[in-house]
């Protein structure tokens, strides 16, 4: 199954607060959604494989660790775009594919509009979203990038519901799972409960 890892860190406890407070302006929000990524992103790319080079210091040669894996970051537009900036700004080299997708909110399906993605066969791909709901969106973002040949795929997100991780698990139990919190659930809607609302229109002040 799908390996859970929820990161209680004391700053994410603490910022993730103040994204769940409704009086959050959007700017403050979108900044505070960057900063979660940052921290959030050290800790799912703890498994990431290195090589020993050689450089030198100012007082001798030494020989140092370097990233050794493709990283691949891919963000499910729009909300995902939040999170894309501290995730580049950990890792610089890394590739950036899109995803365009959206919740029918009629029937909670899915519904893909548009997609851009560099090649990943050898790639460690990141997936941001950071809302993992009914997980709908992303257990179908995973489908559609395992068609183009992606293996390594961890999803990071804010917030998850135990509804959305019982998706993902059920249909990509490959796929390990980053979040900040495990809300309690899911209102009538889809939306998680406590929740921080539309992320997407809080980042973007377009409610």
């Amino acid at each position: 199954m799908s390996k859970i890892t929820v990161i209680d860190h004391p700053l994410v406890k603490h910022k993730l607060t103040h994204l769940r407070d409704k009086t959050t302006e959007h700017f403050v929000f979108r900044k505070i959604v960057n900063e979660l990524s940052y921290l959030m992103v050290y800790e799912a790319t703890r498994g990431l494989k290195t090589r020993s080079v050689e450089v030198e210091t100012p007082l001798e040669k030494t020989n140092s660790d370097v990233l050794d894996d493709d990283v691949v970051i891919v963000p499910i537009l729009r909300a995902g775009l939040g999170m894309l900036e501290g995730c580049q700004s950990m890792i610089p080299n890394a590739r950036v594919g899109f995803v365009g997708i959206y919740r029918n909110e009629e029937t909670l399906e899915p519904v893909e509009y548009y997609l851009k993605i560099p090649n990943v066969e050898n790639a460690k791909l990141l997936l941001v979203d950071p809302m993992l709901a009914t997980g709908g969106s992303l257990s179908a973002t995973v489908t559609r990038l395992k068609g183009l040949g992606a293996r390594h795929i961890n999803i990071i997100c804010i917030l998850a519901s135990p509804e959305g991780i019982r998706k993902v698990e059920g249909e990509h139990p490959d796929v390990d799972i980053f979040c900040a919190c495990i809300d309690d659930g899911l209102d009538r809607n889809g939306y998680i409960l406590p929740g921080i609302g539309d992320c997407g229109d809080r980042i973007f002040g377009t409610l």
